[in-house]
């Protein structure tokens, strides 16, 4: 494993991830309505009159990350299909963030499978996050014993590193983000410990790869959900459609779901497990509450008679 050198000239210095985004990432149909009034301007404009609408809020200058590393460029961008050689594309960070904010927006509907699935990645991702954190601090601690006896080493860095901007319209898109910077230095760091001998070259590439499956595992995870979740005939799935009352087609709708997904767990239906991020505004009364947690979450139960005042 030697220096990392520039980057090959394939690699452009400055990405956009709006331009460069998949079809998958495109302004979903569930998304909210933006507000078509113009964003808050400089200071010095005119007051609005009394009871106009404000307009929504922006980012006054672009969002963008740096990255050093081709590993954690090729972690975010993923690898398209080749049709000559039957490889499969790979998914990267960038598609994997299009998928959430799509499962995002479908959260508004009331799924609970929607927030099962946020919940699920959301707290793989924050595990492989640790895993990173726990391993840079260790090496962090192993520079500044170095330091101490007199020997001070400096991380790798690029030449010429890429500037990607950040156009993400949901939460997970930007924790995404960092999870990939988090890589981009983890990679840095193992390189540097490769070169000043106090790491193997085999070493260097296990843990490399080691971080590298997990993530890779985890950006290929939900696209199974968003797929079936977002088809014609299961996007009005909701929790409406587990309690009493509910039509044969709500009914079909639960058996699909628990059949390609699983059952759900009770916290999740009842709400009192969340995704960290959700567009659900939905508060059931204490009647709603307990009859959330009587009803059967199975594909093959019959659900009870309705009781008056109980359903939602």
């Amino acid at each position: 494993m030697s220096t990392p050198r520039a980057p090959a000239p394939s690699m452009p210095e400055h990405v956009n991830t709006e331009s460069a985004m998949t079809a998958q990432d495109a302004p979903s149909s569930l998304g909210p309505v933006l507000d078509p009034a113009p964003a808050i301007s400089a200071p010095a404009a005119p007051a609005r009159p009394a009871g106009s609408s404000l307009g929504q809020l922006v980012d006054e200058t672009p969002d963008a990350m740096t990255l050093h590393t081709q590993d954690a460029y090729r972690m975010f961008t993923g690898r398209a299909a080749d049709p000559a050689s039957n490889a499969p594309a790979i998914p990267g960070g960038r598609r994997f963030a299009a998928v959430l904010k799509a499962i995002w927006y479908l959260s508004a509907n009331d799924n609970p499978y929607a927030d099962w699935i946020l919940i699920r990645v959301y707290q793989s991702l924050s595990g492989i996050r640790s895993q990173m954190g726990q391993v840079i601090e260790a090496r962090e601690a192993e520079f500044e014993r170095l330091r101490r006896r007199g020997l001070a080493l400096s991380v790798l860095a690029s030449r010429s590193p890429v500037t990607v901007e950040l156009g993400f319209r949901s939460p997970y898109g930007y924790a995404t983000a960092e999870a990939i910077v988090e890589f981009d230095y983890h990679v840095r760091m193992v390189k540097t410990l490769v070169l000043k001998d106090r790491m193997s070259d085999e070493a260097g590439r296990a843990e490399i790869r080691a971080i590298g499956r997990g993530l890779r595992a985890l950006f290929l995870e939900p696209i199974r959900w968003e797929r079936n979740l977002l088809r014609e005939e299961m996007l009005p799935l909701s929790r409406r459609d587990f309690l009493p009352g509910a039509d044969e087609a709500a009914r079909q709708r639960v058996r699909a779901a628990v059949a390609l997904f699983g059952e759900l767990p009770r916290k999740v239906f009842t709400g009192e497990e969340v995704p960290r991020h959700s567009q659900r505004r939905v508060t059931p009364t204490a009647a709603e509450l307990r009859l959330m947690q009587q009803v059967s979450l199975s594909a093959d139960a019959e659900p009870p008679p309705p009781s008056a005042g109980q359903l939602l």
